[in-house]
């Protein structure tokens, strides 16, 4: 069976996401901002969990309409065909938001939708009592400028949590947005991938993972496995299929360094849970002593940031040593993510390509130095 399925998406990671989907199989794969749109079979379902690396989750769309008064938010949602999907015992709890809407009281459009929704299976299942003892469905409900989206999530606990990040340092990178950052500065498996203000590690784990193709969620689970319509085969299949598709690049190899002995004995303990600690050199030293020793590399840090972990002069003056030691040199590429607006005058050259993200809520630019 064909589904309806969406991606939310931290703001500005759209195009990886809908690139790795079409690569994954998935068709009609449409894009607008924080969200992704595509359609797939269950092993689609299963494969985008398992495989995506920029998700943040994989939600089914039961269906979209117009609301801008709670008897047309309960009629709509009354309207779709919930019991494709949700048994006479599955739980299924209701979370979600609205934004520049009519109906702004999330509170209330929780309770409308439920009811609608339980008024829709009691009139199919004939049944006046639902226990949800079952399998749980969460229902996930958007309503942006009055359209209405209502969703079912199979992810569960958020893809970004991989498993094998149990330990990190005081402001870690979110993975989803670490892989991004390694999709934009267009890591290849045979690079050297350096990030001299490594914390926890993160950003290195999350290129050694994409450099040999290992899917980031083949050591988790997922909601979608307790779910009644798709075969616990095809999980098994898909990450059987995810192992396969493995392909370990001898040439690859990564290199972290930190002031921080605790965030880099985390660092460590996570790439040894993540399966790639002998990709990875970590190493105690300073920013201002970065050297790399190898004829090419790619350079990706998320250096502190003033609403952080430091004053905004002590970050000034990291910029400025940024500038110096990510000296140009050929074979090198120099990506740096940050929400200071001065960061092109006090590292000294201006950036070859920028690129607005997201980290957290905070409003950064990534800068791309290649040339």
């Amino acid at each position: 069976m064909e589904y309806n399925l969406t991606v939310p998406t931290l703001l500005g990671i759209e195009k990886p996401i809908a690139d790795e989907l079409k690569l994954m199989g998935a068709e009609n794969v449409t894009s607008e901002n924080g969200r992704v749109f595509f359609t797939g079979d269950e092993s689609i379902i299963a494969r985008a969990n398992i495989c995506s690396r920029f998700s943040e989750r994989v939600q089914i769309l039961v269906g979209s309409f117009t609301a801008k008064s709670f008897e047309e938010l309960f009629e709509g949602t009354r309207a779709l065909e919930w019991e494709k999907y949700i048994g006479k015992t599955d739980a299924f709890p209701v979370k979600g938001y609205s934004v520049s809407s009519t109906l702004f009281s999330v509170r209330d459009c929780q309770s409308i939708i439920k009811k609608a929704i339980v008024e829709r299976l009691k009139s199919k299942y004939n049944i006046e009592w639902f226990e949800e003892t079952g399998s749980i469905y969460q229902i996930q409900f958007s309503v942006m400028k009055d359209r209405v989206l209502l969703l079912i999530d199979t992810s569960g606990v958020a893809l970004h949590k991989r498993g094998y990040r149990l330990s990190a340092n005081e402001a870690p990178i979110k993975e989803t947005l670490a892989a991004a950052l390694c999709y934009f500065s267009r890591l290849r498996p045979y690079h050297k991938l350096y990030d001299p203000m490594c914390g926890s590690g993160t950003l290195l784990i999350e290129g050694a993972l994409m450099a040999h193709n290992i899917a980031p969620g083949l050591n988790r689970n997922f909601s979608a496995e307790r779910f009644s319509f798709i075969e616990r085969k095809i999980w098994d299949d898909e990450r059987q299929r995810a192992k396969e598709n493995i392909k370990y690049c001898e040439d690859f190899h990564a290199f972290g360094s930190d002031t921080d002995k605790n965030a880099l004995s985390f660092a460590r303990e996570n790439a040894k849970r993540a399966g790639v600690e002998k990709y990875i050199d970590f190493s105690l030293s300073d920013v201002k002593n970065f050297s790399p020793q190898t004829d090419r590399g790619t350079v990706i840090t998320n250096p502190p940031y003033g609403e952080r972990l430091m004053e905004s002069g002590e970050v000034d003056e990291l910029y400025r040593t940024l500038g110096r030691v990510f000296a140009q040199r050929h074979g090198f590429s120099y990506s740096v993510i940050t929400p200071h607006e001065n960061f092109e005058q006090l590292f000294g050259r201006t950036a070859d390509k920028r690129r607005k993200l997201y980290n957290g809520m905070i409003k950064c630019q990534l800068y791309m130095y290649f040339k």
